[in-house]
C-alpha cells in the first residue's frame, strides 16, 4: 500500500474578509460584463409571478449577526471551492493518432452517421461531425447528418458546467490503444472469448476449474503479446480471466498505471450488493433479476449489423426467461446493467438500513448497534445530535451519489465526443469481416487477434467474423472510450467508501448456486470486505458491458480513475461546506492508497 495523501481544504478555507459596509448586490455580485447573462438565469419565466425574496423581519431591521455571518459564509465558500478546483490546470489529453492515421476513418467511432456498403463513414457526415466535436457549438451538432433513426448520445451535455467539482478538461486519462497495435489485438482476444464464454457459470472463473472453454481462454490469453488484464505470478489463471483492474494517468508511461483494485480478485466474481434483496423502507427490491436467454445474438448478420452502424432501429428484440434468478453468468451480469440499475442507491440502502430484522428482505446489513458507518463520523461521537438529509445522513448520501453519476457521465462522454473518438468492438469485428472474409488488406489489425482460437471458434459458431452482441441495437451512439458507466460505478464505489467503513467484514457472504440460480449457497472463501464488495460493485456495473460486445477492458479501467477523480473534487468541496467538527472524508483508492480529504 502506499503513503495515505491528504488532500487539504483547510489551507484556502480562510477567505479574505469582506470589508464590513459592503453591500453584495446582483449588479457587484455579476459584475458588467455578467449582467446581461445574470439578468437572463434570474428572470421569472413570463408564465410564473414574480419571486420575491423571503422577508422574515422588517426591511429597516439590522439582521441578526447570525444570519449574517451564514449568508457571508456561504458565499465565501462558494468561491473558495471555485477558486481552489480553477487551480487545477488543464490536463494533457494524449490521442492514439488514429483519427489523423486513417483517412476514412476505419479507427475512429462513426457509428450512427450514414456508411457505404463496406461500413465506411460518408466523409461529408464525418467531418460535419468532427467540426462539431471541435467547436462544441450546439447549432453544429444539429448540422450533423444522421444514418437513421437513432441519435447521437448527450454530446452538449457534457459541456454543462457542474457546480461540484473539477472540470471535465482537469482529469487525464491515458491515450486508448491504437487500431493496429499488439494491445487493442489483445482486447479483441479477450472480448471475442467472453461472447463465447456468456453462458458459462462465472463459478467455474476459479483456479481449480475443469471448464475446458475456461482453460482454453486462460492459455490464449498468456500467448498475447500485450495483454494488460489482472495477472497472479505474471500470468493470467482461470481466477484473474475477465476480472478488473484501473488504468491511471502517468506521465512517463504512455500507457498508463495499471492497477487491480482491492478485492476483485476475491471471490465471488460479482459483489455482494447485487446479491442480496434491497430494503427499501415498508418496500424491498429482489436481487432476482428477468435474463435474456442464449438465443438473444445480434449482429452477426451482416446487413443487421450495417444496419445498426448507420444508427437504425434494431428489428429484433431479446428474448428472456420467464423465471428471474441472480446473476449468475456474464450474459446476466450484461443484461443486468444494460439500462443503468441504480445499485448505488441499492448499495447505500443495505448499508444504512438497520439490520437485524427477522424479515432480512426488510433488514440492513449491519444490526444498530454495530454501525457501519467511519468513527470519525462526527455524529458518531455527539452526545445529543444525529445525522439525517441534511448532512451524513442516508438521503444525504444519495444525493451525493445521484450528482455524482450525472458528473461522471460528463467527464466520461466529453472524453468520447471532444478527445478520443474510439472505435468500438463491433466496428472492429466489421473490420475483421472484411479482412478475412472480402480480403480487403487495407484493415490494420494485428496477427495476435487474427490469428487467435477465439476468432476460429467465434467464426464456427456464429459463420461470421463479426463480434456477437447481446444488445439488439448493440452500443450507445457514442464512442467507447473511456466507458460512462463504469465512470458511474467508479464515482458510487468512491463516494461510498467514503461514508462507510470498508475494512468492516461482511457477514455470511453468499453466491448463485451453479446447479440452480434462482438460489443463493453460502460463500465459504476468505472474508470479503465492504470495501472490496464495492470495488467489486464498480467493476461489476462497467466491465460487464465488455460480456455485452459492447467495450473494450481499456474503456473500463480508464474509467476507474475519471470515476475517483470526479468523487474526490465532489467530496473536497463538500467538505468544505460542512460545519460540523469533522476530520474529514477517508477511504481507499482503487490503486490500494489511502486519501483524506
Amino acid at each position: 500500500m502506499t503513503d495515505h495523501l491528504t488532500i487539504s481544504t483547510e489551507s484556502d478555507l480562510t477567505s479574505p474578509a469582506l470589508p464590513p459596509t459592503t453591500t453584495v448586490t446582483r449588479r457587484s455580485l455579476l459584475g458588467g460584463a455578467g449582467i446581461a447573462v445574470g439578468a437572463a438565469v434570474l428572470a421569472s419565466p413570463p408564465s410564473m409571478p414574480g419571486i420575491a425574496l423571503a422577508a422574515a423581519q422588517p426591511a429597516s431591521a439590522d439582521p441578526r449577526p447570525l444570519d449574517a455571518a451564514f449568508k457571508r459564509r456561504a458565499f465565501e465558500v462558494r468561491g473558495v471551492c471555485a477558486s481552489n478546483n480553477e487551480k487545477n490546470p488543464i490536463a494533457p489529453h494524449p490521442t492514439n493518432g488514429d483519427e489523423t492515421r486513417y483517412t476514412n476513418k476505419i479507427g475512429s467511432d462513426s457509428r450512427g452517421l450514414p456508411h457505404d456498403k463496406r461500413g465506411e463513414v460518408e466523409q461529408a457526415a464525418w467531418q460535419a461531425f468532427y467540426a462539431a466535436c471541435q467547436s462544441g457549438d450546439p447549432a453544429d451538432f444539429e448540422r450533423i447528418p444522421l444514418g437513421g433513426t437513432r441519435k447521437l448520445v448527450n454530446p452538449i451535455g457534457t459541456q454543462a458546467v457542474s457546480l461540484s467539482g473539477i472540470n471535465p478538461t482537469q482529469i487525464a486519462i491515458p491515450p486508448a490503444p491504437a487500431l493496429d497495435s499488439a494491445e487493442r489485438g489483445g482486447e479483441a482476444v479477450e472480448v471475442y472469448w467472453q461472447s463465447l464464454l456468456r453462458d458459462v457459470p462465472l463459478t467455474e472463473l476459479r483456479d481449480d476449474t475443469s471448464n475446458r472453454d475456461v482453460l482454453a481462454a486462460t492459455g490464449e490469453l498468456n500467448k498475447l503479446a500485450d495483454f494488460r488484464g489482472p495477472k497472479s505470478g505474471g500470468r493470467v489463471t482461470p481466477g484473474t480471466l475477465f476480472r478488473a483492474n484501473a488504468l491511471y494517468f502517468d506521465p512517463t508511461d504512455p500507457k498508463g498505471r495499471s492497477v487491480t483494485p482491492p478485492g476483485v480478485l476475491d471471490d465471488p466474481l460479482i459483489s455482494q450488493f447485487l446479491l442480496r434483496d434491497v430494503p427499501y423502507s415498508s418496500q424491498w427490491i429482489s436481487a432476482q433479476i428477468r435474463t435474456a436467454l442464449p438465443a438473444s445474438e445480434f449482429l452477426t448478420e451482416y446487413e443487421e449489423w450495417l444496419a445498426v452502424q448507420n444508427g437504425t432501429a434494431p428489428k429484433r428484440q431479446a428474448q428472456f426467461d420467464a423465471t428471474p434468478r441472480y446473476i449468475a453468468t456474464g450474459r446476466d451480469l450484461a443484461e443486468y446493467i444494460h439500462t443503468g440499475p441504480a445499485l448505488g442507491w441499492a448499495a447505500a440502502l443495505m448499508l444504512a438500513t438497520p439490520g437485524g430484522g427477522k424479515d432480512q428482505r426488510y433488514s440492513g446489513m449491519y444490526p444498530p448497534a454495530e454501525p457501519v458507518s467511519y468513527p470519525s463520523n462526527p455524529y458518531r461521537k455527539s452526545k445529543t445530535q444525529g445525522p439525517a438529509g441534511a448532512t451524513f445522513g442516508l438521503p444525504y448520501v444519495q444525493a451525493l451519489l445521484a450528482t455524482g453519476i450525472s458528473n461522471s457521465v460528463r467527464a466520461a462522454y466529453w472524453q468520447k465526443y471532444f478527445v478520443h473518438r474510439a472505435v468500438r468492438p463491433e466496428a472492429y469485428g466489421g473490420l475483421a469481416h472484411h479482412r478475412l472474409a472480402n480480403g480487403v488488406s487495407d484493415y490494420p489489425l494485428h496477427d495476435n487477434f487474427l490469428k487467435s482460437e477465439a476468432l476460429d471458434r467465434s467464426k464456427a459458431k456464429y459463420g461470421t467474423y463479426l463480434l456477437s452482441q447481446t444488445y439488439p441495437e448493440a452500443a450507445p451512439l457514442h464512442s467507447t472510450y473511456p466507458g460512462g458507466a463504469t465512470s458511474v460505478g467508479a464515482v458510487t464505489a468512491t463516494i461510498l467508501k467514503a461514508f462507510f467503513d470498508e475494512s468492516r467484514v461482511i457477514a455470511n457472504p453468499v453466491q448463485p448456486d451453479p446447479a440452480d440460480p434462482t438460489r443463493l449457497v453460502p460463500y465459504g472463501g476468505p472474508p470479503l470486505t465492504v470495501g472490496g464488495e464495492l470495488n467489486k460493485l464498480a467493476v461489476n456495473f462497467g466491465f460487464g458491458r465488455n460480456w455485452a460486445g459492447i467495450h473494450w477492458r481499456s474503456d473500463a479501467s480508464a474509467s476507474m480513475a475519471i470515476g475517483e477523480e470526479v468523487a474526490i473534487g465532489m467530496l473536497r468541496d463538500e467538505r468544505t461546506t460542512l460545519r460540523e467538527p469533522f476530520d474529514g472524508f477517508s477511504f481507499t483508492r482503487f490503486d490500494g492508497s489511502r486519501v483524506t480529504i
